[in-house]
């Protein structure tokens, strides 16, 4: 069922004002996320006409945008590659792993986003698996599933890595499983200490070899030593490393996986009112007892504040270390089984047909025409007038 209101009722409403507002500062992929979203699922796009096989009721359906970015266009995906998931489970404890960056830092990724994004992952699986392979903790060589957001509740900036973890790895010589405590992983002090240094020692790299752009406020930051006065503060804090307790069973992980993978930086469910007063929505803080508020912006700072989160063109925000990367995973998986004496899941099957059931009698509905874009279904017949029509 459609929800009362979604960000494509805000952006046909208020995007054209707001593309003419700011032409020339937007990026192009800025500007198709913001075309996909307006169209999706309207006429635009074509579609095609649904009919059920016993009670004979129709319906329009109309084509996806399949744009990451869309808060409608989620669902299909991530059941296709939560079933590929499903196959990697093992039968051992999960844990998950935030990497967080501070907002000195995350200023900078702001402007340099496909090359400090990358720098995050990279930074916070080599983190991950070198302090597992450290005897002193783990000794063993683990597997990541690791997923971008860069957004907090309220649509700020807040670039920050997920991570999905098996309680346990493959030994070094590959005799034996290792297994973690049942709720202990790796210390996060020492994961955010090894965190912290590897990501600044790379970073100053990318300034020492002009790779990083600086703009507006920040552009005094193109100078060295401004750049390592502003990172100061950083190198003395705690970076953020959060592991939370285990999960209860594969099926909490899929869970999980399923809310986190294909996310956005706001659902259409969050969303209140939309009026002359502006875009009222849900936002939710992290401490205190009434954990769920609500916020109104106006309609171009709301868009504006979306708009932030579009990734660069091709960036993969879904990503998979040691066990469970790609040119790997499945030797490793398949060693996984043998050292805990679990056989092997079967193949995943082809996701099933998600086409919802006639809303009459819950019958099949099969499709009966199709439409190209801007245009219209043909209408179904008219029983009255076919019969008028054959009266001598």
């Amino acid at each position: 069922m459609r929800a009362s209101i979604e960000v494509a009722d805000i952006f046909r409403a208020a995007g054209p004002a707001y593309r003419a507002a700011h032409a020339g500062h937007l990026s192009l992929v800025q500007l198709k996320v913001m075309s996909a979203i307006e169209h999706c699922r309207t006429a635009a796009l074509g579609g095609h006409v649904e009919a059920c096989e016993d009670c004979g009721q129709w319906r329009i359906a109309y084509n996806s945008c399949r744009n990451r970015h869309c808060p409608k266009c989620q669902g299909a995906a991530a059941r296709t590659w939560l079933a590929e998931r499903e196959a990697d489970l093992l039968p051992v404890g999960y844990f998950h792993v935030v990497f967080t960056l501070p907002a000195e830092v995350a200023d900078i990724a702001f402007h340099n986003k496909a090359l400090v994004y990358d720098l995050l992952f990279k930074a916070a699986s080599e983190t991950m698996l070198t302090i597992a392979a450290d005897r002193k903790h783990l000794g063993a060589r683990i597997g990541i599933t690791a997923v971008l957001h860069t957004w907090g509740s309220a649509l700020t900036h807040h670039p920050h890595v997920h991570m999905i973890v098996p309680g346990g790895g493959i030994a070094p010589d590959g005799s034996r499983w290792v297994s973690s405590r049942p709720a202990f992983l790796l210390p996060v002090r020492v994961l955010g200490k090894l965190f912290r240094r590897l990501f600044l020692t790379r970073l100053l790299a990318l300034h020492d070899a002009s790779r990083l752009g600086f703009f507006g406020t920040l552009a005094h930051l193109t100078e060295r030593q401004t750049f390592l006065r502003h990172l100061a503060p950083v190198r003395k804090t705690r970076w953020v490393v959060y592991a939370k307790a285990p999960f209860a069973g594969p099926e909490a992980v899929l869970a999980y996986l399923s809310r986190y993978t294909h996310r956005v930086a706001i659902s259409n469910s969050r969303l209140i009112a939309f009026n002359a007063s502006g875009v009222t929505f849900r936002y939710y803080r992290r401490d205190g007892a009434d954990r769920q508020q609500v916020m109104t912006l106006g309609p171009a700072e709301f868009i504006r504040r979306f708009l932030l989160h579009v990734l660069p063109r091709g960036f993969h925000r879904i990503r998979h270390y040691g066990l469970l990367a790609g040119s790997a995973r499945k030797a490793s998986l398949t060693l996984a089984r043998e050292l805990l004496d679990v056989a092997a899941p079967p193949d995943p099957s082809e996701p099933d047909d998600f086409r919802p059931s006639c809303p009459c009698c819950g019958g099949r509905m099969i499709v009966i025409e199709t439409f190209e874009r801007w245009r219209q279904p043909r209408g179904p017949p008219d029983a009255t007038a076919t019969s008028r029509e054959n009266v001598p």
